[in-house]
């Protein structure tokens, strides 16, 4: 057996009177893959900062070991840890564009950890950043170098911070949620990269919410809760024969996602057929451009009563441009957006203003979009008519909430409850059409699997239609009656979602599905 490159022993981190991590144990041996697996506010994101010495302000932190390379650096001081991070230990986090400096190039930030490690003589790091940039899979890197963050894609990003991980070539790669709000075929490439690192020898620490990810590269996993492990073991065992009854759910959940499940009780299938239902919205030929750049070129599409339409496409496919035009956000340059058979786009704002409550969105991140200040009760009254506070205590019964909430700010409320505030405020104006924009993107797994059965109870009870855009092809699978794909401004590929999931035509559909991680797969492996 190797010698671990890191070792955590009875690690205990708390902060004031709040026990986050309790009496956490792991070892990574070089080449292999260590995966922590759990739910927001598990401890995973903690524990593994532990071994770069960040755990953050007010931090207490307690253990038998911790040891990288076999050195015990239990009791090292901020000076040791700095010539650590990045030559022993590299860190890859979820939000590259946060983890970036925006005021230098990316090229620049290599250069740093290049200069700061003495990795290569000072003449030689111009060319040892674009090897490494060309390494970590970023077409012209010649050119990507010399770019700021903003710069690029979410996909040229998290490459780049990889690229920059990588660079004191550490024999350690921490990788925090490096994918989750990729697109599924950057995800793929993403996680094929992190494959050859682990291949050459890395050892990787990958800490996830979702099993399907952590199936393509994990040795072992340790599944996590309330900041403990509650299962551990080599991860063909934890992915197939869970004992603990939260591992459990956990791989229910993703299993639901990842292979989609029958309609045929949703409102759109019961009954008379989706093509018999009346027309709530219609679309035709849309176009948008940005300089000379067309963003959406020629979109059609209907939406009926009580359906579902999926927009899938990856990042710049159009698809978040065609929501703004839906809502009135945007005016087309050419086409049409008609609301119950009227008129909606091209329209003076004054004159959309009296049928806004006929269509209503729920984004992505609702901290983002509500105001900090204000209380459950207030956000959700802001969106009503008539204010009632008899009506506010119903939509939040409605979402799965309790009227003790109605007190609380956006920040003491947690992801899940936040998107059900959001959907309950969308909601309180009784709208025809809801356009649901990665609303369960930023969202666990588990947590995931709840809001999208909430929205399709809301469906069947209220009869809504929704414009569901997302990125995940199992959210879309899960969720959706008909499907449309874009890429590059078009709609490529429409149909009944069983017929795109099942028979896809187009090269790029049958692309984006071959790219999703299917857990399944892995389990039978």
């Amino acid at each position: 057996m190797s010698i671990p490159i890191a070792e955590i022993e009875d690690l205990h981190i708390s902060f004031g009177s709040v026990s986050a991590v309790r009496g956490v144990s792991l070892s990574i041996e070089p080449g292999k893959c260590v995966a922590l697996v759990g739910e927001s506010g598990s401890g995973k994101s903690v524990t593994a900062r532990t071994l770069v010495g960040l755990t953050g302000a007010g931090a207490s932190v307690l253990a038998a070991r911790v040891a990288l390379g076999g050195t015990d650096v239990t009791r090292h001081g901020e000076r040791q840890w700095r010539s650590l991070r990045g030559r022993v230990a590299g860190l890859v986090l979820q939000d590259a564009l946060v983890s970036l400096d925006p005021l230098r190039t990316v090229g620049a930030e290599i250069a740093e950890v290049l200069h700061r490690h003495r990795v290569v003589p000072r003449a030689g790091i111009r060319d040892r950043v674009i090897e490494l940039l060309s390494l970590a899979g970023v077409p012209e890197p010649e050119v990507r170098a010399g770019q700021y963050p903003h710069q690029l894609s979410g996909g040229l990003r998290q490459r780049a911070l990889i690229a920059s991980a990588i660079a004191a070539d550490p024999p350690l790669l921490i990788a925090d949620e490096p994918t989750t709000a990729l697109d599924v075929t950057v995800q793929a490439q993403i996680l094929d990269l992190l494959a050859e690192r682990k291949a050459a020898g890395t050892g990787l620490l990958l800490i996830s919410h979702d099993l399907a990810v952590v199936a393509r590269l994990a040795d072992h996993i340790h599944v996590m809760k309330d900041g403990v492990f509650v299962e551990s073991g080599p991860a063909q065992e934890v992915l197939h024969d869970p004992q603990h009854p939260y591992t459990r759910s956990l791989v229910a959940a993703v299993t639901s996602l990842t292979r989609g499940v029958s309609r045929s009780d949703s409102p759109s299938r019961a009954g008379n057929a989706t093509t018999q239902r009346e027309v709530v919205l219609e679309a035709s030929e849309l176009t948008k451009r940005y300089g000379g750049r067309r963003a959406v070129d020629g979109v059609s599409f209907t939406l009926r009563a009580g359906e579902t339409l999926g927009l899938v496409g990856e990042s710049g496919s159009g698809k978040t441009t065609v929501a703004r035009l839906v809502l009135g956000l945007l005016a087309p340059d050419t086409g049409q957006v008609e609301l119950d058979g009227q008129a909606w786009s091209g329209l003076a704002e004054r004159d959309r203003r009296p049928r806004r409550q006929e269509i209503q969105v729920i984004h992505q991140d609702p901290l983002s979009s509500f105001d900090p200040r204000l209380t459950v009760r207030r956000l959700i009254e802001e969106a009503l008519p008539v204010r009632d506070e008899g009506r506010v205590a119903e939509l939040l019964d409605q979402v799965g909430l309790g009227v003790d909430l109605l007190g609380r700010r956006p920040r003491e409320l947690s992801g899940g409850q936040r998107q059900r505030v959001a959907i309950a405020r969308a909601l309180a104006p009784e709208p025809r059409v809801l356009v649901c924009d990665e609303p369960v993107s930023a969202l666990d797994v588990s947590i995931q699997a709840q809001v999208l059965d909430l929205l399709a109870d809301l469906q069947r009870e209220l009869g809504v239609s929704y414009l569901f855009i997302s990125h995940h092809l199992g959210v879309i699978h899960h969720v959706s009656d008909r499907v449309l794909v874009m890429k590059d401004g078009r709609v490529i590929e429409e149909g009944d979602v069983h017929q795109i999931f099942n028979a896809p035509q187009a090269a790029y559909t049958k692309e984006l599905l071959a790219a999703v991680p299917q857990l399944e797969d892995a389990i039978r492996s």
